[in-house]
């Protein structure tokens, strides 16, 4: 079976964004079938290429993956026009590329939302079979935060959804209420598998590392870190009131909060703790995947943190929680939803309420003092990734679910 499969911010572990497509297509390639991973050039992503583009593109084989980059540069900084004016360029050429290339089957990734319009136009126009990933509910989320208030540009977002899932043969959504988004949307009977990110246990196993891993950090230091990006979804200015609320209770010389990442948010942030002299937070550039490991294992708790977005709840299922899970990381949650009953079920973490500083200052506070618990925590935390959420039986889950839409579809051909 010959897989086409668009992401537009696909990277490989020796970049510092999201491994997930990279995972997901080497169990294809596993169990036999060919895949062509179609993406953009996101600035902290590593597709593995590294020839010079030819007329805006480039192409190779990536670990048994062939790989087609387009020369489209895209960062989380960038303004809501140059990343919307991306998005469509890349859903233009790999449009032309659907419409070109020898393929059984079509899978496409969001966000952004238009990574389905090449799949729409397989589906209809070429009649392929075409499974699409939704990992946020647009234009839900952006509408609940506040980001896009044009009801013209939610009106047209919210009709390329409906098209999209009622396009898609089979839709996979990344947390219960991504599943439920596409299953109210969808309007009749259609496959949605629910296949959340997972679990690298392998890359993550738990091992000794320097005590100066961390750029900044000693060895007595107690150390809560953050990875990912530093956008406006993900509310950071709740660590730096946490921060201030240590300072305020003279408690900056052993606690350490990191920030590992990039995005549109961090120049504020490093100009506000340099205002407030919060000097117990350390602010470091992405680091690929492979070096990550050692910064978690360094760490003493995981931070995920979100803004206060009731979409967020159940809608999301960040990288950085898994990677935390993988490690044996304890995890300080500040939102409600799916993770945080997760985390209160299998006592691997702890829940704050959203902006309440002197709660979240207090949960560092105390779980510094307490070393045997944050091992237990760490500890169950690694054992509900290996039973639920292990990277190669979610691998195996989704292969499942992609031969078996392009065998429905050759049975109804």
């Amino acid at each position: 079976m010959r897989v086409i499969y668009y992401h537009q911010h696909f990277s490989t572990p020796h970049g510092s964004g999201g491994t997930r497509s990279y995972e997901l297509a080497q169990h294809l390639v596993a169990g036999g079938h060919d895949v062509t991973m179609v993406c953009g050039s996101y600035d902290v992503s590593s597709t593995g290429l590294d020839s010079p583009f030819v007329r805006g593109r480039r192409a190779g084989m990536v670990d048994g993956i062939r790989v087609i980059e387009y020369q489209l540069p895209y960062s989380n900084a960038d303004s809501f026009l140059a990343r919307s004016w991306s998005f469509l360029r890349f859903a233009a050429r790999s449009t032309w590329l659907a419409m070109t290339e020898r393929y059984d089957l079509v899978f496409a990734t969001s966000t952004p939302l238009t990574a389905g319009i090449p799949g729409i136009v397989a589906r209809w126009l070429r009649r392929k079979p075409f499974v699409f990933e939704v990992r946020d509910l647009w234009p839900e989320l952006p509408r609940e935060m506040g980001v896009i208030r044009n009801p013209l540009v939610l009106g047209a977002m919210g009709v390329l959804e409906w098209v999209s899932y009622r396009s898609a043969h089979a839709c996979i959504g990344l947390s219960p209420g991504i599943v439920a988004g596409i299953e109210r949307r969808l309007g009749k009977p259609k496959p949605v598998y629910m296949i959340p990110n997972g679990c690298d246990l392998d890359l993550f196993a738990p091992r000794a590392v320097a005590d100066d891993v961390i750029p900044g950090v000693g060895a007595r230091d107690f150390v809560a870190i953050f990875t990912g990006a530093h956008g406006m979804a993900n509310g950071l200015d709740a660590v730096l009131d946490a921060a201030a609320e240590l300072k305020a209770r003279d408690d900056t010389r052993r606690i350490k909060l990191v920030f590992v990442g990039k995005g549109k948010c961090k120049p504020d942030l490093v100009r506000r703790a340099k205002e407030e002299d919060l000097s117990h937070c350390l602010f470091l550039d992405p680091v690929p995947k492979t070096e990550l490991v050692g910064y978690l294992q360094r760490a003493d708790v995981g931070l995920m943190i979100l803004d206060d977005v009731p979409a967020f709840y159940f809608g999301t299922s960040p990288n950085k929680f898994f990677d935390y899970l993988a490690s044996g990381l304890p995890v300080l949650t500040n939102y409600p939803g799916w993770l945080c009953e997760l985390i209160g079920e299998h006592q691997c973490g702890v829940a704050v309420p959203p902006g309440d500083a002197s709660a979240f200052a207090d949960a560092l506070q105390q779980l510094s003092a307490e070393p045997e618990t944050l091992t237990a925590m760490g500890r169950r935390g690694r054992q509900l990734g290996g039973t639920s959420f292990a990277r190669q039986a979610l691998g195996e889950r989704f292969a499942r679910a992609i031969e078996a839409t392009i065998d429905a579809h050759r049975g109804a051909a």
